[in-house]
């Protein structure tokens, strides 16, 4: 313990004295360790964190598949949620929910808040009590018994100041008065950002066994594997396939670990950008290590002194590893505080709320990854130097005139650059290729303009507006008061704006051979006003738009998209055919085409087109629409206007989720910026590290080759020969790390394809790209400190040393 305080305090002294060394040192570690911290804390957050439930490792979710129509995932429908929870015997229970935006009605403008309606037992069955009050029973989650509801904990505060007399009041909720009965502990906001919660109260009239879209999670008993429920789950769906063969046909259920559903597309992107802050830690770490070849190289004499005086070469390696711990630790220090600040950064590139259980604070465990990687970073770049500089041959080394350094430092510093070369062509590349399929995702045709076009969301509830009719009316009023206002150049309302999910529905073409429910193509389903593709800026490629005249009582029409028509009519006009909605077996009724509309992506701009097919809204109507507005101003100056005629309508009509279409479109697609965006930033981060490494080793060889150069000008070399002979000294190292790269680049980018849009990982445009680009960069750092070179004077050169 005294020989460790005493290479500490040596160790501090050092460092103390060398102030340009340690700061640069400090810096470049700061980076890498910050970096790394700040990438940790996301994928503590995202997929190491527990979840805030009772044992969250046995929830799962259920979902039901249609694997003879291609669907992945169905939702659930409420019969089979019931003969799930009825039949199983491996879950401790089986709840379902759906998450719904809720219209709340009080004292100022109406609220629009996102909330659920769950069956009873969900609080239960997470191990979540409320913190005043109770949770729903099994009475309460019927559809005449439900007027009860549960708020969260943030608008029990803003709505009731947190006051315990809160439950028992009542509350406005979708038009209905419903009783408060209990209040959520604060933060829980189960599913994704809720805040209040109403009875599912459903029943097999409400919901058939043809209508899917819930969610279902439910609880393993206790030493019930996955596999154990996946099987019995099969055979339960076999079962009620059996009992039901119309509506259940091909209806497979699907288990999966509650954790796996939340975090989705991330796990792959975050472990994937985990090893590129990885390899700019590298690069990091063998700059520094270059630093310190370099230090002990002009430490040599001294090195030299204390071994001729007896320290072992073990105290020598000891005493100059504690001094890399020295510097690691203050990178890590000043590491975090970029990683502070760094998390803040990104989170604010992040658009909208995150869920609620996604929590990215430097917990413990950030912080304990952000310690071992400071120690095995004091590892990493600390040993090869520590080793190197023991080697001391006493004898060259105490002359007056021996050289500083030797072949084995040089030979050191040369891998280590290559190395540097190598790891920041693979980033360059990853973020090249990123960089490549976000701007083909940019060029992607939406089948839409979203120019000069405001969106915002009117939900009716079905309490005020019961009737089909009183909601057709109301958005008849609504769009042509705000068509009537200033700026505006047309106005619609539709079921399902684009990029923002759709409404799928089986689908019955008149004259083909009859398909059961199982085997029935689904299709995009969506409802629109008169208008709409005007004010959207779909083209009409044949055929005409819905007008007022498509009344309830008119003739049933529908307008198809250009994929649909060119499946099913391939050659001809599919004007005047007839298709109907749902299997063979159900009685809706047929709708003769009148349009054909251009294709549009209604999902995400990098998947496939969904075929679709639109009602007009007086024939089949919704109480939720949203409304687009086309405008010949800046879309967002007429919000208010908007708003207003909103109110003027009914003022207890809340509005949510109020963007321009551009915003729509920038949402659809913040996950791949986001990748692009940290792929380009430490590939950036790697480059300047690559090259101020080059750059340094570079002016350290030709600091130690002054003398040689010297005697090379009086023997007559030109200033060009010595130019080539430098620059060709770096060059080589560059070209080889380059070439090592590409090879490694070709291997690893492959782990990208899931996170690539239009760009093969092997793309060649992009490596030959890169590869010069890299190239250039290391060039001009090899350049500038041999064009040095060739201003040294002879004389002076002669007398080096």
């Amino acid at each position: 313990m005294e020989s460790l305080l005493q290479d500490l305090r040596y160790g501090i002294r050092s460092l103390w004295q060398r102030p340009g060394f340690t700061a640069i040192a400090v810096i470049t570690l700061a980076l890498g360790i910050g970096a790394n911290t700040t990438l940790f804390s996301f994928v503590n957050g995202i997929l190491l964190r527990p979840l805030p439930y009772k044992d969250p490792s046995q929830l799962v979710i259920l979902d039901e598949n249609a694997p003879k129509q291609g669907i992945k995932s169905f939702g659930v429908s409420y019969p089979n949620f019931v003969d799930w929870r009825q039949q199983n015997h491996v879950f401790e229970d089986v709840t379902s929910y759906q998450p719904n935006s809720i219209s709340l009605v009080g004292a100022g403008e109406p609220e629009r808040l996102p909330g659920a309606r769950i069956s009873h037992g969900l609080f239960e069955l997470l191990g979540v009590a409320p913190s005043l009050g109770r949770t729903f029973t099994a009475e309460e989650d019927q559809p005449e018994t439900d007027n009860v509801v549960i708020i969260g904990h943030g608008l029990w505060q803003r709505r009731f100041a947190a006051a315990d007399n809160a439950v028992g009041q009542t509350l406005t909720v979708n038009g209905r008065a419903r009783t408060i009965i209990g209040v959520m502990p604060p933060d829980f906001k189960f599913p994704e950002t809720a805040e209040l919660w109403v009875p599912l109260a459903l029943n097999e009239k409400l919901f058939t066994r043809t209508d899917h879209g819930l969610n279902t999670i439910a609880r393993l008993k206790p030493n019930v594997t996955l596999g154990q429920a996946r099987a019995e789950m099969s055979n339960i769906a076999r079962h009620i396939e059996e009992q039901n063969p119309v509506t259940n046909e091909g209806l497979g259920v699907d288990v999966w670990p509650l954790r796996d559903r939340l975090v989705g597309d991330y796990r792959d992107a975050l472990l994937i950008l985990l090893g590129v802050v990885a390899f700019v830690l590298l690069i990091a770490c063998a700059n520094v290590a270059n630093l310190l070849l370099a230090r002990s190289s002009a430490r040599h004499k001294e090195l030299a002194l204390r071994a001729a005086l007896g320290a072992s070469r073990t105290r020598i390696v000891r005493q100059l590893l504690t001094e890399s711990a020295l510097l690691s630790v203050l990178g890590a220090l000043l590491g975090v505080l970029l990683a502070v600040w760094g998390k803040n950064l990104l989170l604010a590139a992040i658009p909208g709320d995150m869920p609620f259980w996604m929590k990215f604070d430097l917990d413990l465990r950030v912080l304990g990854f952000t310690l071992a990687i400071s120690f095995l970073t004091a590892l990493a770049f600390g040993i090869a130097p520590a080793l190197q500089a023991s080697r001391t041959d006493l004898n060259e080394a105490l002359k007056e005139g021996g050289r500083s350094g030797g072949t084995g430092h040089n030979r050191m510093r040369n891998l280590l650059v290559v190395a540097e070369v190598a790891l920041s062509l693979v980033l360059l590349v990853g973020a090249g290729l990123m960089a490549r399929s976000f701007a083909k995702l940019g060029q992607v045709h939406s089948g839409f303009n979203p120019e000069n076009v405001l969106t915002l969301e009117v939900p009716l509830t079905r309490a005020k507006y019961p009737e089909g009719a009183q909601q057709s009316a109301f958005f008849h009023e609504l769009m042509t008061r705000i068509g009537a206002l200033p700026g505006v150049s047309s106005a619609a309302a539709t079921s399902d704006l684009p990029l923002r999910g759709g409404w799928g529905r089986s689908l019955t073409v008149e004259g083909r051979p009859v398909q059961s429910v199982g085997q029935a193509p689904m299709i995009n389903h969506a409802v629109v006003t008169p208008n709409y593709f005007r004010t959207l800026g779909i083209p009409l490629l044949e055929g005409r738009d819905f007008t007022e005249a498509d009344q309830a009582t008119a003739m049933k029409v529908t307008i198809v998209d250009e994929r649909l028509a060119r499946q099913y009519w391939p050659g001809e006009s599919p004007l005047g055919k007839r298709i109907r909605f749902g299997p063979p077996e159900s009685n809706e009724p047929w709708h003769t085409i009148v349009g054909v509309a251009g294709a549009v992506r209604h999902a995400r701009l990098d998947r496939e087109l969904n075929q679709t097919i639109y009602v007009p809204y007086h024939q089949i109507p919704v109480n939720w629409m949203a409304v687009a507005v086309r405008t010949t101003v800046e879309p967002r100056s007429l919000a208010g206007a908007v708003k207003k005629e909103v109110l003027a309508l009914d003022k207890d009509q809340p509005t949510a989720n109020l963007l321009t279409m551009k915003e729509i479109v920038s949402r659809s697609i913040w996950q791949q910026r986001f990748y692009a965006m940290l792929f380009g930033l430490f590939a950036a981060l790697a480059l300047v590290l690559a090259a101020v490494g080059i750059y340094g080793v570079m002016s350290y060889a030709i600091t130690q080759r002054t003398h040689e150069i010297g005697i090379r000008m009086a023997l007559g070399a030109d200033r060009l020969k010595v130019l080539k002979l430098t620059l060709g000294q770096g060059m080589k190292l560059a070209l080889t790390g380059v070439v090592l790269g590409l090879v490694a680049s070709y291997g690893l980018t492959r782990l990208m394809s899931g996170l690539l849009f239009g760009v093969s990982t092997t793309d060649t445009g992009t490596f030959v790209s890169i590869a010069v680009f890299l190239v250039g960069v290391t060039m001009l750092a090899c350049y500038l400190p041999a064009r040095r070179a060739t201003k040294v004077d002879p004389l002076v050169a002669l007398r080096y040393e």
